[in-house]
């Protein structure tokens, strides 16, 4: 078993204007806040791995391979590896992110 707090890493991001923070890693996962604040944009690039996306706070829209998709808190995404994608259309957000890893 492996606590962490994810509310705290939300709220530390949040206090510094945004960013991501890992709260767990382990052989084949990592788990991730991303907090974005507007006027910063998303620059986020392709990664190596498939992600989920869990919208924890806030609202936006995510574009994969150029089809958006809007968000709110509850939603959740899957964003296969190598796929282009950004946030766009919010004023704060803040999302767990789980990255598959290879063991």
């Amino acid at each position: 078993m492996y606590p962490f707090d994810v509310a705290a890493a939300k709220r530390r991001l949040a206090e510094a204007g945004g960013g991501y923070e890992v709260v767990h890693t382990s052989p084949g996962l990592e788990v991730g806040v991303y907090v974005l604040v507007a006027p910063e944009a998303d620059r986020q690039q392709p990664h190596d791995d498939d992600e989920v996306y869990v919208v924890l706070e806030g609202r936006g829209t995510l574009e994969v391979e150029g089809v958006e998709t809007p968000l709110e808190e509850g939603h959740g995404i899957f964003v296969p590896a190598g796929a282009d994608h950004r946030f766009t259309g919010y004023e704060q957000l803040a999302v767990l992110v789980i990255f598959t890893r290879p063991a």
